[in-house]
């Protein structure tokens, strides 16, 4: 009998197996991962985005290493806390001040709590289909679920969880049309997990516009894409003036670290004992050192020529299906994007509920598993890239995916 439950500790891990073949992963490097057989792929999950500059840069690995020699756990402060801080707040603006935490869930929870105490109300809005991560509170409308479609009368909701339908302005009207007890708004720069649904122009901006109108607080949930498309906040790039963000994955190189950045005012009811945090491996040494050298090789990354390797990728996919009589579109970024089997990418949550093809993502995955590429089963699942991913695994990505298409012709 097993003792992991499930043979993971996060559902996301799961994968099928191929041939009859489970995969269970050796070690990775790069732009690679190897299986327990010693068999490379090219990698596509990448640490569910975490690994933006590729797994086990050597950079980060190296001081990672001088963090455990010093001693991973000193239950006190220690130097390399402010200094991470310092250089992930100079990439988000008037977000100046940072508190960490080991997993971007609690993060958003750290800041629901903190924006619930700033406004002195009780609710939280999120979007149908985001995820905001498994805790309680916002562990409500995933993509998958019979709430995230919000296509009965009446507004989804749990204790202290509103939803929101994504894309749609005048559903945020209606939402403080109904509810004067509503303390934030959180929102991701695009609905990640519900196979990567871009914001219709000017979207973002009024959900943040109507929520100051109606006296409540806007968080940024970045932990997918923060840093991801350029140095900094995704939604900051695209003009939102936030309160709140959550970071992650990307500013640790696949350590566990998430933190959250904040006005001064807002971070404020942290440091006066209002809001409780804590945590007891939160801002550890080892956390904090792969921040700072994960932050100082990414503020001298070629984000333009990075997201551009992608966009020649995906149109690569594109025309490999189209040659062999495939309806396929990707939607997303050069660095993170879902392969759509359809003739257009979903533009709301509905959409892409009804554009699922759980057949033909089953038998890519498959086909790509065969052919030495690894990548997300789902049909909502993400192909992520890294730095590590060069034109020549870019070249070789489109062979492979060439091949897949004519085998699924």
């Amino acid at each position: 009998m097993k003792h992991l439950v499930g043979g993971i500790s996060s559902a996301g891990r799961a994968l099928p197996a191929v041939d009859g073949v489970p995969f269970l992963t050796a070690r990775s490097s790069g732009a690679h991962v190897w299986d327990e057989h010693g068999r490379r792929y090219i990698d596509t999950a990448l640490g569910f985005g975490a690994t933006l500059l590729g797994h086990a840069h050597p950079q980060v690995v190296e001081a990672v290493k001088r963090a455990l020699a010093d001693g991973p756990m000193p239950a006190f402060a220690h130097a390399g806390e402010e200094r991470a801080a310092e250089l992930l707040t100079a990439a988000t603006g008037s977000l100046s001040q940072a508190i960490f935490t080991n997993t971007g869930s609690e993060a958003v929870h750290l800041a629901c709590r903190l924006a619930r105490a700033a406004t002195g109300r009780g609710l939280i809005a999120k979007m149908a289909a985001g995820f905001d991560g498994w805790y309680d509170d916002v562990a409500f409308g995933n993509a998958g679920s019979a709430e995230a479609e919000m296509r009965a009368n009446r507004r989804p909701r749990s204790a202290r969880t509103l939803l929101l339908r994504f894309n749609d302005f005048d559903d945020v009207e209606r939402l403080f049309a109904e509810n004067d007890d509503v303390a934030a708004v959180i929102m991701e720069p695009m609905l990640a997990n519900a196979g990567c649904i871009l914001p219709a122009p000017g979207y973002l901006k009024h959900v943040e516009t109507v929520a100051r109108r109606n006296g409540a607080l806007v968080i940024l949930d970045e932990v997918l894409m923060g840093f991801r498309t350029g140095f900094g906040l995704a939604g900051q790039a695209m003009g939102i003036d936030a309160d709140l963000a959550t970071v992650g994955k990307a500013i640790g190189s696949g350590i566990a670290v998430a933190g959250v950045v904040g006005t001064l005012e807002v971070m404020a009811l942290c440091e006066s004992g209002e809001v409780a945090r804590a945590g007891t491996y939160s801002g550890n040494p080892v956390a904090t050192a792969a921040v700072c050298a994960t932050l100082g090789l990414l503020a001298t990354h070629d984000y333009d020529v990075f997201v551009a390797r992608g966009e020649r990728l995906r149109g690569e996919i594109e025309h490999a299906f189209a040659v062999n009589g495939i309806s396929a579109v990707t939607s997303g970024y050069g660095s993170v994007f879902t392969v759509w089997f359809s003739d257009a990418p979903p533009k709301d949550y509905r959409e892409a509920a009804a554009k699922v093809d759980e057949g033909r993502s089953r038998a890519m995955h498959e086909g790509l598993r065969r052919e030495g590429l690894l990548a997300m089963p789902s049909p909502y699942g993400r192909l992520y890239l890294s730095a590590a991913h060069d034109d020549a695994v870019i070249a070789e990505m489109a062979e492979i995916f060439a091949r897949v298409a004519l085998s699924m012709r």
